[in-house]
């Protein structure tokens, strides 16, 4: 037996970095949103016991060093069953790009050897499995659009954002996480105002929610191109662009599709990877 599960990619419609934890941990507040843009991963037992991964894109690992892989891994260790899974992962989100490609495998995994062990654990239980590799995981598992606290295992469901069309820019130069939290340690932030984004989510009002969106990110992270990509958003119509997580991804949200259409094409004249896709509902799923 076989599944096949939809990971969608997130972006982050608000980040702010609250401060560090004892552990070393940071303590985050963020709305997060799942799109359309996705992998896909299979999940199979396998014919010998252990962890079999293979990946599309050959500059991922296969080994336990990939957050799939870990995932699997707590998944057993929490159930007590013995290792035994062969998982395969078909690339569309790219990686080090802000829009948790990683974390949505691993969820879209976890997600999986649930249904295929049939263990029947609660979606709480699953995301506590996620949190244990990943702090955006617990989101990638749950999806749609929430609020994200702490270090990613207090979520809490918004009102959905409305129907839009999001045009994504990702750079061809990653950005490591590790790095930048490093510069936003050691840097004065401007915060942006948690209160009114969140007012204005709860009621979903879209426009509140372009007008009050931020991330923090972006006073430290620089990024190729992010101030003619966003001039290039801003010029066909967009209601918002930011910087998705700590980067390199920037997104835009349009209401009209011809205008996110047009946006799209101007962008693929200077970077090589853009895509136009929508908000979606759920995280990891089984087709």
């Amino acid at each position: 037996m076989k599944l096949t599960v939809n990971a969608p990619a997130k972006i982050n419609l608000f980040l702010d970095i609250i401060g560090r934890l004892d552990n070393g941990y940071h303590s985050l507040f963020m709305v997060m949103q799942s799109v359309g843009l996705s992998d896909t991963v299979t999940v199979a037992k396998s014919e010998k016991n252990g962890i079999f991964l293979t990946c599309s894109d050959e500059r991922l690992p296969s080994d336990e060093s990939n957050i799939a892989y870990k995932a699997a891994s707590a998944f057993f260790k929490k159930t007590g069953i013995s290792p035994n899974a062969k998982i395969g992962i078909e690339k569309c989100i790219p990686f080090a790009a802000g829009l948790a490609g990683g974390s949505a495998d691993a969820a879209a995994v976890i997600v999986g050897l649930n249904e295929l062990y049939k263990t029947d654990l609660s979606q709480s239980e699953l995301c506590k499995i996620g949190l244990s590799v990943g702090s955006d995981v617990p989101f990638c598992i749950v999806g749609g659009t929430c609020l994200s606290q702490n270090t990613g295992g207090v979520l809490s469901p918004l009102e959905p954002l409305k129907d839009c069309h999001i045009v994504l820019a990702k750079p061809e130069a990653g950005v490591s996480t590790a790095e930048a939290y490093a510069a936003a340690d050691g840097t004065y932030l401007y915060r942006p105002d948690s209160m009114r984004m969140l007012d204005a989510c709860e009621k979903g009002d879209f426009e509140g929610i372009c007008k009050y969106a931020g991330n923090v990110f972006e006073q430290v992270i620089e990024v190729a191109d992010r101030v003619e990509f966003k001039r290039i958003m801003r010029e066909n119509g967009c209601s918002l662009c930011q910087m998705s997580g700590s980067g390199p991804t920037v997104f835009a949200l349009f209401e009209n599709k011809d205008n996110a259409e047009k946006c799209a094409e101007e962008l693929k004249k200077i970077c090589p990877n853009v895509f136009l896709t929508v908000p979606v509902s759920h995280g990891a799923i089984i087709e």
